[in-house]
């Protein structure tokens, strides 16, 4: 693929997660498997996600090869009771997800095959480049857009 194909599917990811959240119904948001997370929850982490990776994509960018990516355990900020994975309404993580992915996309244009090369360390998966970030965080909304709709079936 072409870095003007992963641009293309990183937009549209964006957009097939958006046209799922907004057309969950306040009373699904909770509907969960017993073991799994519900929409709310899915909504909630895909946004504190996403602001990982805008801040990950610009230290790849800006600072020198070989950066220190910070990894974070998802599992602990799902659980944290002030982050509100569980409570809080979940306008605000769908506009920051939506601005965050907007802004990302803005600069993925501006870059050229060969900074698709330049990479950072992440803390958990060791040396990641921008296309390894550009290729996870094409998967990252698709996947749990896939979960979200098994959420909501009470599958997970």
């Amino acid at each position: 693929m072409s870095l003007k194909d992963d641009i293309a599917a990183f937009e549209s990811a964006t957009q097939y997660f958006l046209n799922l959240v907004v057309a969950v119904q306040p009373d699904q948001l909770d509907i969960k498997h017993e073991n799994g997370w519900s929409a709310r929850q899915i909504i909630h982490h895909v946004a504190d996600s996403e602001v990982q990776s805008y801040v990950r994509l610009r230290r790849l960018m800006a600072e020198p090869e070989g950066t220190t990516i910070q990894g974070y355990d998802e599992g602990a900020w799902a659980a944290n009771e002030h982050l509100g994975y569980e409570k809080f309404d979940v306008k605000n993580s769908i506009a920051a997800y939506a601005a965050v992915r907007a802004s990302t996309a803005d600069v993925l244009k501006t870059l050229s095959e060969s900074d698709l090369e330049r990479w950072g360390e992440h803390t958990e998966k060791g040396r990641i480049t921008v296309q390894d970030w550009l290729n996870s965080y094409v998967a990252h909304p698709k996947d749990h857009g896939d979960q979200l709709v098994r959420a909501l079936k009470g599958q997970e």
